[in-house]
């Protein structure tokens, strides 16, 4: 999967586990809140600060997918998926 596109596996199938990896089981506390552990931070060099965008699949009215995503890096796949029509539509 190339880097500028983003899309959550519909289905647990081959193709999700040959390119997807459990990083960590976290735990949802009281408050609703959780905590990305240290190495899974690094490796996608979040830091203090940085924004993240939850995008998520639904099927059946349930969300069955949730990624989180840098939000700056998540803004450049929308500018290049959409940026050319978007161009052309304001023409």
């Amino acid at each position: 999967m190339k880097k500028e596109e983003i899309r959550c596996a519909p289905t647990i199938s081959e193709s999700f586990i040959s390119c997807c990896k459990l990083q960590a089981l976290v735990s949802i506390d009281e408050r609703g809140q959780m905590i990305l552990p240290k190495d899974v931070r690094e490796k996608a060099e979040i830091k203090p600060g940085d924004k993240l965008a939850i995008v998520s699949s639904e099927r059946d009215g349930k969300i069955y997918c949730i990624s989180l995503i840098k939000a700056e890096e998540f803004k450049e796949s929308i500018k290049k998926a959409f940026g050319p029509m978007l161009e052309e539509l304001f023409r």
